[in-house]
């Protein structure tokens, strides 16, 4: 339990937008810790009409209403809201009788996703920049069936026809062939479409041990800890980088990219997370980077080799787009606006039967699994 002399109750703000806290007739408790605000989640709830339900094991919490389920746990940073999960700028705290949310997470986490029509910093978008993660002599994450930048590169390829095809959206692409392209001009070729596109890094994961899972990162917000950090406080958190322009949309386009791709893979769930990736840090539109799986997990490897998995990331992004679209058109409605929904425990779709049987078959000895085909650039 904190000491009652590092808290301090600051002002009552009634029916106020102060410094972009959700605006409506409320009263907004604001409480300061280590320098920090935050709001008791008794308001967030009165906000928007969910019932608080605390006393939970270990500390956890629950936000409700037909169709909406937020929830967490006291001194942890992992939240779910529709049962997809969140990793928090701060843990939730407690103090005497209240549980208290940070405000950063209110008006950049909780707001964006549960009112994404109500964003207003979006122009209408036109255009979409894939960007295949490494190529060249860069390869990225290396398995047995083949590397990051030809899988990466063969799932542009597969968004980019789906996209053009069915939705008539201009489509650039930071490479379109094996070729090195600096972080520098990735984002160079994406700012030119500052006023119209959304930016959408596509990636692989490596890691030691046995890693596992999807995740989706986005900028992190001005003072927010990047959480592929140490912890430690950096000269970064204090700047305000272009990437900070579209901190609520691009929490918005992280939830439907995230939510869409849980729903297509049969892969775990390993949060929306914030970092200061330059792709992100210096892009001047709604950007994200997604992780589809670990290449250094041999059973994910197997899976991302084949053609199957990677057609149904593919239009996991775009169903992700199409999503994002909807939810922030002005007309839209909270109950129309697709963007956390739960994820079902299999992939739905047309390339689900396919899948399950890819996953039944043997582990190929290394070096046999199926390889790449990667399109022409035309």
């Amino acid at each position: 339990m904190n000491s009652p002399r590092r808290w301090l109750i600051l002002v009552f703000l009634v029916a106020l937008c102060l410094g972009a806290l959700p605006c409506r007739a409320q009263t907004w408790k604001l409480a300061t810790f280590e320098n920090r605000e935050y709001v008791p989640l008794n308001d967030v709830a009165d906000f928007y009409e969910l019932r608080l339900l605390t006393g939970g094991p270990a500390g956890s919490i629950q936000l409700v209403s037909p169709g909406r389920s937020l929830r967490g746990s006291i001194s942890s940073k992992e939240f779910y809201v529709q049962g997809i999960k969140f990793i928090l700028s701060f843990p939730l705290l407690a103090f005497g009788d209240a549980i208290y949310l940070s405000r950063n997470d209110l008006t950049k986490l909780v707001e964006p996703v549960l009112r994404p029509h109500r964003l207003r910093n979006l122009g209408a978008v036109r255009t979409i920049i894939l960007d295949p993660g490494h190529g060249g002599h860069d390869r990225g994450a290396v398995s047995p069936f083949g590397t990051e930048s030809e899988f990466t590169l063969d799932v542009a390829y597969r968004v980019r026809d789906l996209l053009l095809k069915k939705r008539g959206y201009r489509i650039e692409m930071t490479r379109k062939d094996d070729t090195f392209i600096s972080l520098e001009d990735r984002t160079r070729i994406a700012n030119r479409f500052r006023d119209s596109g959304l930016f959408i890094s596509i990636h692989f994961n490596a890691g030691s041990g046995i890693g596992t899972g999807i995740e989706t990162y986005l900028m992190a917000p001005r003072l927010v800890p990047s959480y592929n950090g140490d912890g430690a406080p950096t000269l970064a958190e204090l700047q305000q980088w272009q990437g900070n322009a579209h901190d609520p949309e691009n929490m918005a386009l992280a939830t439907a990219m995230h939510a869409a791709l849980l729903n297509r893979l049969p892969l775990d769930d390993r949060g929306i997370k914030r970092a200061r990736f330059h792709v992100l840090r210096e892009n001047q539109l709604p950007a994200v980077l997604v992780e589809g799986g670990f290449l250094s997990n041999a059973d994910e490897a197997r899976r991302i080799s084949f053609p199957a998995y990677r057609q149904a990331m593919a239009e996991a992004i775009v169903m992700a787009i199409d999503n994002f679209k909807i939810a922030t058109a002005e007309a839209a409605t909270p109950d129309a606006a697709p963007l956390a929904r739960s994820a079902p425990a299999a992939p739905a779709g047309p390339y689900s039967d396919e899948i399950e049987t890819m996953l039944r078959q043997p582990p190929s000895p290394p070096g046999t699994g199926p390889k790449v085909s990667v399109p022409t650039s035309n």
